[in-house]
């Protein structure tokens, strides 16, 4: 009976036999595996929402369906119709609303067999509730299988949480809170590792996860008595509040792109709608994990993109002539042969010069490469005097959507929040009375007094100093992608040993760690995001871990951002009453004067006359290459 079953049968990394460095996506992939092969014979699969999602990122339905898998249906989705000679295999997050089904579903079972996977902890006493439902004894097996995280890429995870805004200022949404805690604990279960914790100190929510996950490690010793390193891994809590910046810039990266321009939504790309798509291609899949071409280029930027677009579109070709060539029994076997391949090689290309084109169409339409110019300007250069006029001259002109000049605008205010002349009202006027509440908001949220670092680079002499240094050393190699996340200077000071335990705690490292472990510099890092990632921030971490085979370091959020959605979450401020009062803001994290993990860092000046020569030379190569790519696509 189901009284009898044990839930012991908690799975983590270690009991699938997964290596030290495994990828996100295998983790998910070894789990979902296993419950569809420990449960033989025909079985159907059921899932929530959510899980549904964690299981499309790692999974297409062919590939599950080779598992014996007759059926996907939803929990939510009500049946009438029995089906007894099938084993019901249910993979649901263990929410309230997923156990009531359940034990709506036990009272009168439409399968033979129930075998139940939580993709996290149960909590006390939801199992017992399911015993007493389980009048018919159907339930065969119970276990909790860490899966309850999205895998993104081998290094990027979101928990699809879009807004945490309930969690701060006067109001604490719990639902959300214990949605975050219970996703970082189940993806350091998933890569079985027991980390020293550090979190930005003057953010509450960072310091509320972190404790809680202590917690849940102190709780639940014998899932975290994991395999043990000389030197322990680090999760690193941070909070989007420290920068703004970069979910508020045009995008020049392939991956990027489509989620700025497009939109990205559980590696799906909606193309409904849009001028010129292919019929069957209204819906896309974009997946690194599926799409060796997507793998190679999703890191790389538009010009480049363009180049190797137009190289997949001429081996198609090529491909093509030589398959009509068929003159013998021999030939005709081995176009059969290669037919598959053949198939998904003119579904590539399809698919890319489908998305290069509409991007190419944005990109004109939206005059981004006027604009992101402008954008990477007031994101690294401190120089008010030609900030002004080229933010004026922008803001006049009609062609320029409204979006991007709010976006213009609210990279101004961010960068000259404190300059005694800046021009903050005078744009705010000129762009009307939203944008002006959604600087207000933006600046309460987020503002100077707010940050805990030095975003800019600007608040001391020698942060000023260092970024000059760094524009002579290192040059700019192109105007367009100048920009580097906050996040690279926080990760640099870790790697170094050098960052604020002032700025940023160490919470519930063993007492043994505190001299000699918490000094060490960690090999493994997994930096969690409060309040949502980028996938600029997340082409860094793919770039700093290749020109690093000794460091790894994974990056996870609650939700990966383009700007529409960070200004969605930014207009959810409240104006009303006092701002959250926060810790004093700590020194910033220290950094070294280069780095080897970094191609960039926060740029300094750039005189007007350089960065127009620059600008020209980069737009004339990327516009090349993408005019070469539409012409042959035509």
């Amino acid at each position: 009976s189901f009284c009898t079953i044990q839930m012991s049968a908690r799975v983590i990394g270690e009991g699938l036999g997964m290596p030290a460095k495994v990828s996100l996506i295998q983790a998910v992939r070894d789990y979902v595996c296993r419950m569809c092969t420990d449960v033989s014979g025909m079985k159907v699969l059921v899932m929530d929402a959510e899980t549904t999602g964690i299981v499309s990122m790692v999974y297409t339905q062919t590939q599950i369906l080779q598992h014996e898998v007759f059926l996907i249906d939803s929990i939510e989705r009500a049946r009438s119709d029995k089906m007894p000679h099938l084993k019901a295999v249910y993979f649901v997050r263990p929410t309230n609303e997923n156990m009531r089904l359940l034990q709506e579903e036990f009272k009168d079972p439409k399968y033979g067999e129930y075998h139940l996977f939580f993709s996290n902890f149960t909590r006390d006493g939801q199992v017992q509730q399911l015993a007493e439902a389980d009048e018919h004894e159907v339930v065969q097996q119970v276990h909790e299988y860490f899966a309850d995280f999205l895998s993104v890429n081998s290094e990027l995870f979101s928990l699809n949480v879009p807004s945490v805004m309930g969690l701060s200022g006067d109001v604490w949404d719990q639902s959300v809170f214990d949605r975050i805690q219970q996703g970082v604990c189940a993806t350091l279960l998933a890569l079985k590792k027991k980390p020293h914790i550090r979190y930005q100190q003057n953010s509450e929510m960072a310091q509320r996860v972190a404790e809680t996950v202590v917690g849940t490690m102190d709780t639940e010793t014998e899932l975290f008595a994991g395999r043990r390193t000389e030197t322990p891994p680090l999760l690193l809590l941070l909070d989007r509040r420290d920068d703004p910046v970069t979910p508020l810039l045009n995008q020049w990266t392939y991956q990027a792109m489509v989620h700025e321009l497009i939109g990205i939504d559980n590696n799906r790309v909606d193309l409904r709608g849009r001028p010129s798509i292919p019929e069957g291609l209204e819906q896309i899949v974009l997946s690194a994990d599926q799409d060796k071409f997507f793998e190679d280029n999703m890191l790389l930027n538009y010009g480049d993109l363009a180049e190797n677009v137009k190289g997949l579109l001429d081996a198609f070709q090529a491909k093509t002539k030589s398959s009509k060539s068929i003159s013998s029994i021999a030939d005709m076997q081995s176009f059969v042969e290669s037919f598959p391949q053949f198939r998904k090689l003119s579904g590539d290309v399809t698919k890319h010069v489908t998305l290069l084109g509409e991007i190419n169409r944005l990109v004109d339409k939206e005059q981004l490469m006027e604009v992101s110019q402008v954008e990477q300007e007031l994101a690294c250069t401190e120089e008010h005097s030609s900030a002004v006029p080229m933010v004026e001259n922008l803001l006049s002109k009609d062609s320029i959507s409204a979006a991007n000049k709010e976006r213009l605008g609210l990279l101004y205010a961010l960068r000259y929040e404190k300059e005694s002349t800046n021009r903050i009202s005078q744009f705010c006027d000129t762009l009307g009375g939203e944008t002006a509440t959604r600087v207000q908001q933006l600046l309460r949220l987020c503002g100077s007094a707010m940050r805990s670092g030095d975003l800019f680079s600007n608040k001391s002499w020698l942060a000023v100093t260092k970024r000059s240094l760094q524009r002579s050393i290192k040059g700019v190699q192109n105007v367009y992608t100048q920009h580097s996340p906050y996040l690279a200077q926080t990760l640099e000071a870790v790697l170094k040993g050098s960052l604020s335990e002032n700025s940023f705690p160490f919470i519930g490292a063993p007492p043994d760690a505190a001299s000699a472990n918490k000094k060490r510099t960690p090999t493994e890092v997994i930096v969690f995001m409060l309040g949502g990632v980028t996938y600029e921030e997340a082409r860094y971490i793919a770039e700093m871990n290749l020109a690093n085979p000794g460091v790894r370091v994974l990056l996870g959020g609650t939700t990966i951002h383009s700007s529409t959605s960070f200004l969605e979450e930014i207009s959810r401020v409240n104006l009303c009453g006092a701002p959250p009062q926060l810790p004093p803001a700590a020194a910033a994290p220290g950094t070294g004067m280069t780095s080897t993990i970094a191609a960039i860092g926060m740029n300094p000046p750039i005189s007007s006359k350089r960065l127009a020569a620059l600008t020209s030379s980069v737009t004339s190569s990327m516009q090349a290459g993408v005019n070469a790519a539409m012409s042959k696509l035509q």
